[in-house]
């Protein structure tokens, strides 16, 4: 299915001035979307075109003609789209034309469980999502979710949960894998390992002896324990107590074919954390090694009799209780003749190699409480270190502090607290010292991740990177190059927004003090306000998007002032804007007509009639001098009325005291022209030259300049009273 949408004909257009609005709707069938792409758009500044997709969850707007470029491709997330087009212009409309076509939709990518993974056939309608977990681990929801064909399409089941397996169990032919605390120690809350007692039977073949190994472990010391026997009841000899005993580095080895496990907890202090790792071997080979953060290289991987293993540690740990190689021996009884060696991350070192890696201790279990850890990194002479922190994850009150130099009297760098996104350090010389502090009083002391730095000999360089220009903006520097203390402004190009703070810094340690800004189109108008005793309405609700048309109208009494209805527009430059100022809802009143003109007289802003609040103003021709109010007003009220008569042109040369009796009569005179008006209106407005020497104007005024049409008005001086 394709087709074009093209813009309207002007010749099938009304010639009758109205705004132009078209309305084009497109489905396809369900589990399809629709892909439009630009192949023509040359519209004006008072013309909008808008694409929203719908069916889904709600209104999605896909483009506007602000952001659309011939040769653009836009697709729909359901099978439903409409463009509307609308233009306030009488003739010359713009042109667009849009070709369109169907595109198969597909459900997201499913994510991996804790403590699992997912394989996908297909992530299009009909395409089904596996869930698997690890060993210890059991799915929690559905195993197999497939992809429905809807509108919008979706799996048919909730992604599931990987949860450790039930509390206690008995595992028959044991071979390899582990057991686990009854929550997974991503999730692990102890409000659901409170009052637990878990008992675990491992039972291997006859003649196959166990070894165990502690992955993990965190217990509260006075309120949980675990015990392992030898054996295959609770009346077996103890192999291990926690209440007793240290955790064991190089793992137990059990008597017989069987192992038992009892775990009792009832804390909240810490969190539950429990990770063994059993493996059954024979009377012929030795078990197979573990070794936590490191590797290790086997002569034979069945471990017979004479196997030699050879140990290495992972960047930044550091190799202890044990040998780095060992050998199956004893033909009797085979059992490994030393201890695997423990890879550990120790809490500050000398470092002098030109790469490296440094980890907060015991990483990646959580470091302790009241830890001063120092590390010297010493490089070349003619080399700068970078320091690359690709994780800090730690506690606001412990601090981990940067060195410019061989010690703790050197200046200080940078220091860090909390959390902190991946980031780069660049000594000023050729050794950094680092300290890393945990508070020892913290009473709300949780674990902390900790942190992991790599370390690398750099070239010297004494300036902060070098950054990229803006698109559509543009920088200024404080200095020619980015030395340490430069600034940098960013500004944008009329119509954009910055995006992120548009000052940065050069800092000391030659990063920059935040990620670089970016000029953000402004695609909307600002909130043209609620109009005062009336309402408005919104489309479409969302937003005030470019094409967006508010409407008014006025409460009951009330009439408008202004536009009944502005629409936001795009520019090529500058921010998009409203197409005219909000209207007001003022009070409602009957308007003055005009007085007339006095004879030898004229007015300014001549109109038929005048709004309460207007006011109007007379001027004589020369030799003639105004007797009375220069400027009248309409009073609001019903009817309105001028708050004085009109005044009258007297020649220069004339008695003074005409303009005397004028003033004596002045009163009577507002009297008699309150009479007069009341007479006028009953009477279509006659003239008044019969009383005074007016004449009404019978032909358009002179001043027809739009703007002098607009009069002078008091409006919002008398709505303000």
């Amino acid at each position: 299915m394709e087709d074009t949408v093209e813009s309207p004909d002007p010749a099938s257009s009304s010639t009758s001035f109205s705004p132009l609005e078209c309305t084009y709707s497109i489905t396809v069938y369900a589990g399809y979307g629709v892909e439009i792409q630009v192949t023509k758009v040359n519209l004006s500044k008072e013309e909008s075109l808008i694409i929203m997709g719908h069916g889904g969850t709600g209104p999605e707007l896909l483009a506007n003609e602000t952001l659309m470029r011939e040769g653009q491709v836009i697709r729909s997330t359901t099978n439903q789209v409409y463009i509307h087009y609308r233009s306030l212009r009488q003739t010359n409309h713009g042109m667009f034309s849009l070709h369109y076509q169907a595109f198969l939709l597909s459900c997201p990518f499913p994510r991996s469980p804790a403590g699992g993974g997912v394989t996908v056939t297909d992530i299009h309608p009909g395409g089904q999502a596996h869930f698997h977990c690890d060993p210890g681990f059991q799915v929690r929801g559905h195993e197999v979710s497939t992809c429905v064909n809807t509108t919008e399409p979706h799996w048919s089941t909730p992604e599931p949960q990987c949860v450790a397996v039930s509390c206690g169990g008995w595992i028959r032919n044991a071979t390899v894998g582990r057991v686990l605390s009854p929550t997974p120690p991503s999730v692990s809350n102890h409000s659901n390992g409170n009052n637990l007692s878990c008992h675990w039977l491992i039972e291997a073949k006859e003649g196959h002896r166990i070894h165990l190994h502690f992955e993990r472990i965190a217990l509260d010391e006075d309120d949980d324990k675990l015990i392992v026997r030898s054996g295959n009841s609770s009346l077996s000899p103890p192999l291990f107590d926690s209440d007793l005993d240290d955790v064991p580095e190089r793992g137990l080895l059990s008597e017989s074919s069987t192992l038992y496990l009892e775990l009792t907890a009832d804390s909240s202090s810490i969190p539950l954390l429990l990770a063994l790792r059993y493996e059954a071997f024979d009377d012929e080979h030795c078990w197979e090694p573990y070794m936590p953060h490191g590797n290790f290289s086997s002569s034979d991987i069945t471990y017979q009799l004479g196997t030699t293993v050879t140990f290495t540690c992972s960047p930044g740990f550091v190799m202890e209780q044990g040998s780095g190689t060992i050998e199956c021996v004893d033909p009797s009884n085979p059992h490994w003749n030393d201890s695997e060696p423990v890879c550990r991350a120790l809490c500050g070192g000398e470092l002098t190699e030109p790469a490296g890696t440094i980890l907060s201790p015991d990483w990646p279990q959580s470091y302790s409480k009241g830890l001063d850890c120092v590390w010297q990194i010493h490089g070349n002479e003619e080399k700068r270190i970078e320091l690359d922190v690709q994780i800090l994850n730690i506690r606001h009150s412990d601090v981990l502090t940067v060195f410019d130099g061989r010690d703790l009297m050197s200046h200080v760098i940078r220091q860090y607290l909390g959390s902190r996104e991946r980031f780069q350090v660049v000594s000023g010389g050729s050794e950094v010292t680092i300290q890393f502090q945990s508070d020892p009083n913290d009473s709300s002391f949780i674990l902390s991740q900790g942190f992991l730095i790599h370390y690398r000999e750099v070239e010297p360089n004494d300036t902060c990177p070098t950054l990229p220009q803006i698109e559509f903006g543009w920088i200024s520097s404080s200095h020619s190059s980015p030395v340490r203390g430069s600034v940098l402004t960013y500004q944008c190009q009329p119509g954009y927004d910055i995006s992120g703070s548009d000052i940065i810094t050069c800092q000391w340690d030659l990063s920059w003090s935040s990620t670089p800004p970016s000029c953000v189109k402004v695609q909307q108008c600002p909130d043209p306000g609620e109009v005062v005793n009336g309402a408005r309405s919104v489309r479409p609700e969302a937003g005030f998007a470019v094409g967006t048309v508010v409407r008014f109208s006025c409460n009951q009494g009330y009439q408008l002032e202004g536009p009944s209805q502005i629409s936001c527009h795009g520019r090529d430059t500058g921010t998009p804007k409203w197409s005219d100022r909000s209207p007001k809802c003022v009070l409602k009143y009957d308007p003055c007509p005009n007085p007339g003109v006095p004879d030898n007289g004229y007015q300014t802003l001549y109109k038929h009639s005048y709004q309460a609040g207007e006011t109007l103003r007379f001027f004589c021709y020369e030799g003639y001098e105004l007797i009375g109010e220069v400027i009248i007003s309409c009073v609001p009220g019903h009817p309105s009325q001028w708050n004085s008569p009109p005044p009258f042109c007297k020649g220069k040369g004339q008695n003074i005291n005409y303009y005397i009796l004028y003033t004596v009569l002045k009163p009577s005179l507002i009297i008699k022209y309150i009479h007069i008006k009341r007479m006028v209106r009953s009477e279509d407005f006659q003239s008044l030259s019969h009383t005074h020497s007016y004449s009404p104007i019978t032909v358009e005024s002179d001043f027809n300049n739009p703007l002098y049409e607009a009069g002078v008005s008091e409006t919002n001086a008398l709505s303000n009273k």
